[in-house]
This record gives structure tokens, C-alpha cells and sequence, in this order.
């Protein structure tokens, strides 16, 4: 009887093809939520939220959201522009700008850390729909809920600042699901990347928003600054993300309660997220803000 065949391994990269440098361990090309290969910079930071429990890899991309014209965005897009081996000091600076210089953002509440400094349907943003709570088991049964974009874009809605919830926005979720990327835009949101469990075989993701702060005064206060606080904590300073897209291996377990929110923004021209994923990111409704979030098993 002939030998059963050996299963064959899955592909394997140990080597970052943006700078050259070695891998820290190997890369699977093949895995769901992967970024781009050509755009790590960096796959050495390892952290291990509770001491026991799982540690996780961070792989520190180039990748932007395509719309961005912050400082970072633009460096990194200049130090990456024909060039085979874009140079390692350049990219480690771009990262590093601050996104506060940028037309349209409040500068001063930028560079106060954590406040709100955006302009785009402020008022909705920092607010939380007065609808109970409704229950789902992923982002797939809640994206399948969901108005459809030509729905939306009839409603006209404002993008003004003021611009606040409209009804078919009045709407609390709670879900489940898996962090599979990071960023911190320019108006001090940290934007999420969530999909579903990577063992299921079927890649769809949504994004959720961290918001900035609105005033003390605030009514949305007390609860944006919690989950706030709790992503803040689960990463330690050293370990958040920023311009360029952080994405961890394995993705980060999720469980998160926020209002629904529709990116009206970005109903035409490029949708936010980065480019590694977004084809598999149908919707540009977002979870948005997150009002209270648990991260890790």
C-alpha cells in the first residue's frame, strides 16, 4: 500500500519584504486578517495583557487610510514613494508626527491627548442612541441588519457639525467578535478593525470607533471615557496604535456595546480601512462610539 501523502504546510515568510530585516518569527501569509506583506515594518513587539494569559504580536504597518492627509500619512507615503527599500530611519519617523496639523481638526484639542478634535457629524459621534440594546453573536448578523448604502445616501444627511443621530441610527448593539487592527486617526478615534473568529474560515469586518473625548459636561461623557480607559489599559501607552495600522497575531478576542453610526463621509470615494482588508469590509456603517469594550479571553 503506497504511503498516505503528507499533508503540506501552509506558506511561510521569514523575512519583512519592506526593509529587508529578518522576521521575529515566521509570517503566515495565508492567515485571515493578514496585512499586506510589503508593508510591516516592524513585527517585534510582543505584550501579554494579564500575566498567565495569551501575548500577542504586533505587526506595525504602512498602512493608512487612503483618505488621510495627516503628517504620518504623508511622510509615510513619501518615504515609501519609489522606493525598492524604503529607508528604516524615515518610516520610524513618520510614524512618530503628530496628526494634529490638519485642516478641518481642532490643533489645540489634538494635542490635548484624548479630546474629540474633529469636525464630521460631531454631534452624532459623541452621542448614544436611546434605543435598547440589541444583542448579536458577530459583525456578519449585524452588518445583514443594516440599511443599505443607496438607502442612506437618500436620507441626505448633513456632515456638518452639528449633524446630529437620525432615526434609523437610534440604535445600541452589543457584539462579539475579534480586533484584528488598530489605528488612531486625526481626530483622536481609534479606529478598529473587527471581524469575525478566525477559525470560521469566512473573513467580513466592520469598524468600530474608540472616540475622543467630548467635555466633562457631556452627557456621553462618563461612558466614552470608560472605554476609553479599558482600550488604553488592555495596551499600555507603549503598545497603542497610531498613524499606521497596527495588526496583532492572533486577533485580539472582542466584546463591545456601542450606537450605530453611518460614515456619510465616505458614501462616496474611498472607504475607510486599510487597503489590505477592505474588500472584505462591506459597509461603512460603524460601530461608533464604542461605549463599553472588553478585550482578550
Amino acid at each position: 500500500m503506497a504511503k498516505a501523502r503528507q499533508k503540506s504546510k501552509r506558506p511561510t515568510v521569514r523575512r519583512l519584504l519592506l526593509t529587508g530585516a529578518p522576521a521575529s518569527a515566521p509570517l503566515d501569509p495565508l492567515r485571515a486578517g493578514m496585512p499586506a506583506l510589503d508593508s510591516i515594518i516592524d513585527d517585534k513587539t510582543t505584550f501579554t495583557p494579564t500575566p498567565g494569559g495569551p501575548t500577542y504580536r504586533i505587526l506595525k504597518t504602512t498602512e493608512t487610510d487612503t483618505y488621510e492627509n495627516t503628517a504620518p500619512a504623508v511622510a509615510l507615503r513619501a518615504a515609501l514613494a519609489g522606493q525598492k527599500t524604503p529607508d528604516r530611519a524615515a518610516l520610524t519617523a513618520a510614524v512618530k508626527l503628530s496628526p494634529a496639523k490638519q485642516p478641518g481638526l481642532d490643533a489645540a484639542a489634538a494635542a490635548r491627548s484624548d479630546n474629540f478634535a474633529g469636525t464630521d457629524r460631531k454631534a452624532a459621534k459623541l452621542s448614544v442612541a436611546t434605543a435598547k440594546t440589541q444583542t448579536y453573536k458577530d459583525v456578519a448578523q449585524l452588518i445583514a441588519t443594516l440599511p443599505s448604502l443607496d438607502q442612506m445616501i437618500k436620507l441626505n444627511i448633513s456632515q456638518t457639525a452639528t449633524s446630529n443621530r437620525v432615526p434609523v441610527e437610534n440604535r445600541n448593539i452589543h457584539v462579539t467578535g475579534f480586533l484584528f487592527a488598530a489605528s488612531r486617526e486625526a481626530d483622536n478615534d481609534f479606529h478598529l478593525i473587527v471581524g469575525l473568529d478566525p477559525k470560521v474560515g469566512t473573513e467580513t469586518y466592520m469598524t468600530m470607533e474608540v472616540s475622543g473625548l467630548p467635555p466633562k459636561t457631556a452627557p456621553a461623557f462618563a461612558a466614552l471615557n470608560e472605554a476609553r480607559t479599558s482600550f488604553r489599559q488592555f495596551f499600555t501607552n507603549k503598545n497603542l496604535p497610531g498613524a499606521g495600522y497596527h495588526f496583532y497575531q492572533p486577533p485580539i478576542p472582542l466584546v463591545a456595546d456601542g450606537s450605530l453610526f453611518f460614515d456619510v463621509k465616505h458614501s462616496k470615494g474611498q472607504a475607510p480601512g486599510p487597503p489590505s482588508l477592505k474588500s472584505r469590509m462591506p459597509t461603512i456603517w460603524e460601530v461608533h462610539p464604542v461605549t463599553n469594550i472588553k478585550l482578550g479571553p
